[in-house]
């Protein structure tokens, strides 16, 4: 079972993204890769609740356990990162 975390300052920043579009667009994920930082953050993009395409970033922080830390809706610079731009 993965246990997956949002980290609380993207609803801080981002009223209008509740945690359950965040768990969406994470757990649905179209696409992620790896970057090459330490430690490991995935990047990926997701469809919420509402229909709309989120980027989210995150790290593995235990054993099945993820923290996502960054979400907002889709970037230019995030769908071409993974490979979904045009």
């Amino acid at each position: 079972m993965i246990r997956v975390r949002i980290h609380p300052q993207i609803s801080e920043k981002r009223p209008d993204i509740a945690d359950e579009d965040v768990y969406a667009a994470f757990e649905g994920a179209l696409r992620s890769r790896a970057r090459n930082t330490k430690p490991i953050q995935w990047v990926g993009v997701g469809i919420d609740h509402h229909g709309r395409l989120l980027e989210f970033i995150a790290v593995e922080d235990e054993p099945n356990g993820w923290l996502v830390f960054h979400a907002m809706i889709a970037t230019t610079k995030v769908l071409n990162e993974i490979g979904l731009g045009r």
